[in-house]
């Protein structure tokens, strides 16, 4: 069999050498003939700038599209987002001219600014003096001062005991009111008067006895070198009592005062330490004479704060 007879020429003028073999072809390696797809030269060589040039422009081409494509994309969101917010805001719009008629314009609201400022006076108030102030010194410590004065009432309530008053006294002669060595410390250290006071409860006794001195240092004095006891005053429904028998004492000071006790039975017997209604009894009333003074204090002290200024 034979391939190639009857092809086209290749070769110029179909004559020659190299005519010849264009018109029969080559021979194949079994005696076949393959038609000749060139010049006699040699096989032909691609064009590989034309390739290049041609697949640059395809590539151009395709981003070309995608970057009209993105354009096209970014204007369609943009109307869509500008739709929505020119409808946002005609919902708005009706919302507020929805609201109701009552209530006042927004303008007409009284802003933050308006509200008053509060005010302060320039002048600080004076400060309360210390009640000891007054009472420390005769000097600023100048109310009336009486037994009547300082124990005041029928009966006095200290708990859920009442005591009823008995006898008052007072005098400037503080040694005549005493018993045992009390008169002597109390003239010594200059005491100006002694007022007395006794109170009862269900057989017992108490007399409390306040000693008035020029200064606290001369009542704290006093009080460190109290010896002997305040005599125990009878009358008013009370009998003598604390005579020639045990009684119980107390000594304290409080500003220029001093405050003392002494305690027994109106059955003249001695006091033991079981017998706790006495003791009781002058623990109250000794406590009752401290307010009392210490009130004398706090009533100066209120009125010197309150006082206009000279």
């Amino acid at each position: 069999m034979s391939f190639g007879q009857g092809g086209p020429s290749w070769g110029p003028g179909g004559t020659g050498p190299q005519g010849q073999q264009g018109q029969q072809g080559r021979q194949g390696p079994h005696g076949g003939r393959f038609p000749q797809s060139g010049p006699a030269s040699g096989p032909a060589t691609p064009d590989w700038s034309a390739l290049a040039e041609a697949s640059a422009a395809r590539e151009r081409r395709r981003k070309w599209l995608w970057v009209g494509g993105g354009v096209v994309a970014t204007v369609v969101v943009a109307s869509l987002v500008a739709a929505v917010v020119v409808t946002a805001n005609h919902d708005d719009g009706e919302r507020a001219d929805a609201r109701p008629s009552g209530l006042p314009p927004t303008q007409t609201l009284p802003s933050e600014t308006a509200k008053p400022s509060p005010t302060f006076p320039s002048v600080a108030p004076k400060p309360v003096p210390k009640p000891t102030e007054y009472l420390n010194s005769a000097a600023k410590d100048t109310a009336p001062l009486s037994a009547a004065g300082l124990f005041p009432g029928t009966e006095v309530t200290i708990g859920s005991a009442v005591y009823k008053k008995g006898a008052l006294a007072s005098t400037t002669d503080c040694a005549s009111a005493t018993q045992g060595a009390l008169g002597g410390v109390l003239s010594a250290n200059g005491c100006g008067q002694l007022l007395r006071a006794t109170y009862t409860k269900d057989g017992t006794a108490v007399t409390v006895g306040v000693a008035v001195f020029g200064t606290d240092a001369a009542a704290l004095k006093a009080k460190q070198q109290a010896r002997g006891n305040v005599a125990s005053l009878a009358g008013a429904g009370v009998p003598v009592f604390c005579r020639a028998v045990k009684c119980r004492n107390t000594t304290n000071a409080v500003g220029r005062y001093l405050y003392v006790t002494v305690g027994g039975f109106t059955a003249r017997k001695d006091v033991t330490p079981q017998d706790t209604a006495v003791f009781r009894a002058g623990d109250d009333l000794s406590a009752f004479a401290f307010r009392q003074i210490y009130g004398r204090g706090v009533a100066a002290a209120s009125a010197a704060a309150t006082a206009p200024a000279a």
